[in-house]
């Protein structure tokens, strides 16, 4: 059998020497007072709860008599409409979207717009377009505060929120192991890296606790937001016990702070929510360390 030759090797490309043309600069974002303040919960990585901690965020805040506005900017994966229980195409009047109402709370989601089996499957100049329109074309009213739930990671809708909008902070949520650490790092340095104030590190299933005892387990490790938080130079601003009842009230659209406020994880979102009003009040509070 004879051997085949050697197909001939194409050149790698080659990076062009050029100096590049000049990019116009970015536009300002808009100030929009009528939101309040903007607060970002984002993470590092899907599946640590950052839904279940803007939710019960964003209910605990109207709760307390705050004015409150949630946007879904999860575009690929729009969950609040199952979480807060609402699903339906919102009004239009006078040319503008009214955000449909649960627990207090307004709320805009492309879920509302969209067949539940539909995926959007778009490029980024599409999701930027659309966290435009849901910060400028919703009737949103005059709020206190204005909770923006955030995709995963630190792609095109972090970057269109925070050049559509002034976003006064940033929380990050984190699990305790550190695969889920490592990438709450790199969203707490991205926020950073844009100027904007991160508030501190939510680090929720941080324990179960046993429902018989009370007796905590550790079942994803233990300390892993404290460290982070403590690299970053940070506050931890909570740790958010796994409890299931948190899935059940996501799953019937009842929040756990409204389901079950006496629970150990409720009371650790309330005061989560208190330690937001505190910080936002005292704007030294929200400083960022340098990136």
């Amino acid at each position: 059998m004879t051997d085949l030759p050697n197909p001939p090797r194409r050149p790698l490309p080659v990076v062009d020497t050029k100096p590049a043309a000049a990019r116009p600069p970015a536009p300002m974002p808009v100030h929009r007072p009528n939101l309040g303040r903007v607060i970002a919960v984002s993470s590092g990585k899907g599946g640590v709860g950052k839904s279940t901690v803007a939710v019960n965020l964003a209910v605990s805040l109207a709760r307390s008599g705050a004015r409150v506005g949630l946007m879904d900017a999860d575009i690929y994966g729009p969950n609040l409409p199952l979480m807060l229980g609402v699903n339906s195409p919102p009004p239009v009047v006078n040319q503008k979207i009214v955000p449909l109402e649960a627990h207090g709370v307004k709320v805009i989601s492309l879920g509302f717009l969209i067949d539940k089996d539909q995926p959007a499957i778009w490029r980024g100049p599409i999701v930027m377009k659309i966290i435009g329109q849901f910060l400028g074309d919703v009737d949103w009213g005059t709020l206190d505060f204005f909770i923006v739930d955030m995709p995963p990671g630190t792609g095109d809708a972090q970057l269109s929120l925070v050049q559509s909008t002034s976003v006064h902070a940033a929380i990050i949520v984190t699990t305790p192991q550190q695969v889920a650490t490592g990438d709450a790092l790199r969203g707490v340095k991205m926020f950073q890296r844009v100027s904007v104030p991160v508030l501190g590190i939510v680090e929720n299933m941080s324990y179960f606790e046993c429902p018989h005892c009370g007796k905590p387990s550790s079942i994803f490790g233990a300390g892993g937001g404290e460290r982070l938080a403590r690299e970053v130079g940070l506050p931890l601003l909570a740790q958010i016990p796994l409890d299931p009842r948190i899935v059940e009230g996501g799953d019937t659209g009842r929040p756990l702070v409204v389901a079950e406020p006496g629970s150990s994880a409720a009371k650790a979102l309330v005061a989560l929510s208190e330690r937001v009003v505190t910080a936002m009040a005292t704007p030294s509070a929200a400083a960022t360390a340098p990136a």
